[in-house]
């Protein structure tokens, strides 16, 4: 749990790959600072556990389950979140595919896969969602990454580099092409909690990934955009 205060009430936000892991601690992060949340993933069963943690905190919430990489079920989901709560403020792309296999064997599915999830989602997201925004007067949009690709490699990692540098690269310029709409575009680049290779110091944790996502939504931060806040206890300094 953050350890600031942030008041987003009257705020409305999506957050896609609710069901778990980052996106999951970023729905909860914007819940308890007062925001309605609609939490998306392909995951029924577990999305339903982050909608009821939601609502335990005192936020509504709505589940949906779909599938970011078609647009026609991002465009559905936009309608039934205004349609629910009123409006549209934030989205947080947090979906995320890691297809692991060595370069001279990768899948071409697995390859296609990973970058319909975690990139072309994440543009589906930020361009349907941005039209409304620019509107209604403006919003915030985040896009959460993995270390891997804007900052490292790794072993067996073709796949996910190549989907995090490019949504590092979205976020550069959609911040750009935005910002005379009043839409701010930030990425929180996330070194993983699990990590063996974390160095000593402070662990990661989800909640810290969330916690940088619920500064990036706040007023304090309404002159940053187009950035990069990495999150990763210091691993891609080793």
């Amino acid at each position: 749990m953050s350890s600031f205060h942030v008041d987003l009430k009257g705020q409305v936000a999506i957050v896609t790959g609710a069901a778990r892991d980052a996106g999951r601690a970023s729905a909860l992060a914007l819940a308890r600072a007062g925001a309605a949340i609609c939490a998306v993933d392909v995951n029924p069963d577990r999305l339903d556990e982050t909608a009821h943690l939601i609502e335990s905190e005192g936020s509504r919430a709505l589940a949906w389950t779909g599938d970011v990489s078609n647009r026609f079920q991002v465009a559905a989901l936009i309608e039934a979140t205004r349609d629910a709560f009123g409006g549209l403020h934030i989205v947080v792309n947090a979906t995320s595919a890691d297809r692991r296999a060595a370069l001279l064997a990768l899948d071409e599915y697995d390859w296609r896969r990973a970058l319909e999830i975690s990139l072309t989602g994440a543009f589906f997201c930020t361009q349907l969602a941005a039209r409304v925004m620019a509107d209604e007067g403006g919003g915030t949009i985040i896009n959460v990454l993995n270390t891997v690709g804007p900052l490292l490699t790794a072993s067996e990692a073709a796949s996910l580099a190549a989907s995090q540098a490019g949504l590092h690269g979205l976020t550069r310029q959609a911040a750009r092409e935005l910002l005379g709409h009043g839409v701010r575009v930030n990425a929180v680049c996330a070194g993983s909690p699990t990590s063996p290779d974390s160095p000593p110091g402070h662990p990661v944790s989800w909640e810290d990934v969330a916690a940088a996502v619920l500064f990036l939504c706040s007023p304090g931060a309404a002159a940053i955009t187009g950035q990069m806040l990495i999150v990763d206890g210091g691993s891609s300094l080793f």
